[in-house]
């Protein structure tokens, strides 16, 4: 390949106004004319974007087109990988993770300065004296970002790979908890729990009682202050107007997608739906290097120009925040959001998220979305699913927000400030529920999560053993991140403050005693039949009758808030479905159950919910 041509001996900034403009080229080259000059001129005066970007993005010129263009602006070369080769040596003296978050390649020593390819030229000098204190006098040549981003993958993806998978802070990583500990734990587990079981049933059948009704208690106060405070609403819940900004932001959506056959169509026919400016929407789909299946989807599909492909390389684990890191360093916005495969957004909610975060103080880092099912219908399974959901996202979520305490997040339409996501380690690639660690990381640094007054409708799991999978990877993350935040009780304590610490357990051992502890309960419901009882006998009359009545005042208020949040998130309609929860119920002890056996076995084992098995409710309704 020739070698490139550059002028090494006139500064960027001396050259500068002597640049032609870009837009003037094309009209020249006659790539463009002059009405789309000029609306091109007029949208880049509202927008971050570069005027190359907005041509491209929308579909003007090609990407290869505007590199070459580019490279003619900056009275530089055009370099095309893989043709050409990266210095690995000078690459590993800058970092591999900082060039590509840089969007910069070095690629040798030639003519007594150090060539360095970039996809961003008009950056470039911001940059230039941090790159000459590290290599010395450089010159810079052009490069496409598709190729450029693809080279550094290929040549450094060993380390962006391990860099992935350790970027959490070590004390704060669920990484540092596996090996030897996790048995250690078992052995704890055993002795505590096990041996009193054996040796004392009764008094521990007691205790455990105490502690379920304990639980039982604590959630049903949450449930009725929840109730109580859903009629103070915050100004974002209200709904009112933010006022328009002069100049938007890009946004870049990460969207995981591991063994996906069916979605993609779906998927880009929603995300096409999304109102912002394409110029300024970087969708990254993060694909797993061994994941033929979704490879040979998207090969089957035509991407247009602002969705492109990130693909991980292998690692020691497989997960799917080790693989949101790893593309962390390819994207191109301040806001990185968050979207499944089967997602359906509503379609100016990114337009709220830029809005919230330019109304809202630096501290508020992070936005979480509602969440809601488009197939309800489908089964008891969904129909029970969502009426959970409807309570967790319109009911207990603001309830927590009052209150004051961290809030865990979603895995899905959750949006964050890039500076504070990357200032508190990302995610933690160890963790299978990495979005409640992220929320809870967030609040230990002083940051802030406030809830976005936007809906997310997505695909429920329609059959019992489908739910009990998903449901047992987020009790299992819910254990791991329990027990992360907890290996220093003082310091969270202290980060969190007193009553943050009351949340974090009321949210994370609350949740878990009362899964693993229901069936104890259950049991209680036997008293008034006169079936036998390991404590009947034991329990004066007179508490056993209150044990009753307060068991159905818990079940009212159950029911209430279910009901109110049905009618908030407009599905009235399920509210006769509400008692079939009782069967709904105990299929989360059964998935408890299997993520004990596989925090022991394999802690990180990521059990994948298949996605476009079910129609949404109004598709289904017309087949």
């Amino acid at each position: 390949m020739p070698q490139p041509i550059f002028l090494a001996a006139i500064p960027h900034d001396a050259s500068r106004a002597a640049r032609p403009r870009i837009g003037d080229q094309l009209v020249e080259a006659g790539d463009i004319d002059n009405d789309t000059l000029d609306w091109a001129l007029m949208r880049q005066r509202g927008s971050l974007a570069t005027f190359g970007e907005i041509l491209e993005r929308n579909g003007h010129i090609t990407e290869e087109r505007l590199y070459a263009m580019l490279a003619e602006q900056f009275q530089t070369e055009l370099v095309r990988f893989p043709g050409e080769r990266i210095a690995p040596d000078l690459l590993d003296r800058l970092g591999p993770s900082r060039c590509a978050t840089d969007r910069i390649a070095p690629l040798g020593r030639r003519g007594g300065v150090t060539l360095v390819a970039t996809s961003r030229p008009n950056r470039f000098d911001g940059i230039r004296p941090d790159l000459e204190a590290v290599l010395g006098p450089v010159a810079m040549v052009v490069a496409l970002q598709s190729e450029l981003g693809e080279a550094l993958s290929r040549m450094r993806r060993h380390h962006l790979v391990r860099q992935a998978e350790t970027r959490a802070p070590g004390p704060h990583s669920a990484r540092t908890l596996y090996g030897s500990r996790r048995w250690t734990f078992a052995a704890i587990f055993a002795a505590v729990f096990l041996v009193p079981a054996i040796m004392m049933p009764m008094a521990t059948f007691m205790a455990l009682s105490m502690v379920a009704f304990a639980t039982l208690i604590v959630n049903t106060a949450l449930l009725v202050v929840a109730t109580h405070l859903d009629r103070v609403r915050g100004p974002d819940e209200r709904g009112e107007t933010i006022p328009t900004l002069a100049r938007m932001p890009k946004v870049t959506l990460l969207v995981p997608l591991f063994r996906e056959t069916e979605i993609a169509g779906d998927l880009l026919a929603r995300l096409d739906l999304l109102d912002y400016p394409r110029e300024l929407l970087d969708i990254c789909l993060v694909t797993e290097s061994c994941d033929r299946v979704t490879a040979a989807t998207l090969a089957r599909t035509t991407l247009p120009s602002w969705i492109r492909i990130v693909s991980v390389a292998p690692g020691s684990i497989q997960t799917k925040p080790r693989a949101m890191n790893y593309a962390l360093d390819f994207c191109d916005g301040s806001i990185i959001g968050v979207y499944d495969a089967e997602d359906q957004p509503a379609p100016d909610q990114i337009l709220r998220v830029v809005r919230h975060f330019a109304a809202s103080t630096p501290e508020i880092a992070c936005l979480q979305g509602r969440l809601n099912f488009y197939n309800a219908r489908d089964s008891w399974i969904s129909r029970c699913f969502c009426i959970e959901y409807s309570t967790w996202f319109s009911m207990t979520l603001p309830a927590l927000r009052k209150l004051g305490w961290a809030l865990p997040l979603g895995g899905t339409t959750v949006f964050f400030r890039r500076a504070a996501l990357e200032a508190v380690g990302a995610w933690d690639a160890h963790n299978v529920t990495e979005d409640a660690d992220l929320g809870m990381r967030l609040a230990r640094h002083g940051y802030r999560t406030e809830l976005l007054n936007s809906t997310t409708e997505e695909e429920a799991t329609t059959s019992a053993w489908k739910w009990i999978r998903q449901r047992s990877r987020w009790l299992k993350g819910y254990a791991i991140t329990y027990a992360v935040h907890m290996r220093n009780p003082l310091q969270l304590a202290r980060d969190l403050g007193p009553w943050g610490f009351v949340g974090f357990q009321v949210l994370f051992l609350s949740s878990l005693l009362s899964t693993l502890l229901a069936p104890i309960l259950w049991s209680f419901a036997l008293l008034s039949f006169d079936i036998p009882h390991p404590l009947r006998g034991e329990i004066p009359a007179n508490l056993s009758l209150w044990l009753m009545v307060g068991m159905s005042f818990t079940a009212i208020c159950n029911w209430a808030a279910s009901a109110s949040a049905l009618i908030r998130m407009g599905k009235p309609e399920l509210i006769p479905w509400i008692p079939v929860q009782y069967l709904y119920y105990p299929l989360a002890t059964v998935a408890i159950l299997k993520s004990l056996v596989e925090l022991l076995v394999c802690p990180t084992f990521w059990d994948k919910t298949e996605h476009g098995v079910s129609k949404p409710d109004a598709v289904a309704g017309r087949a």
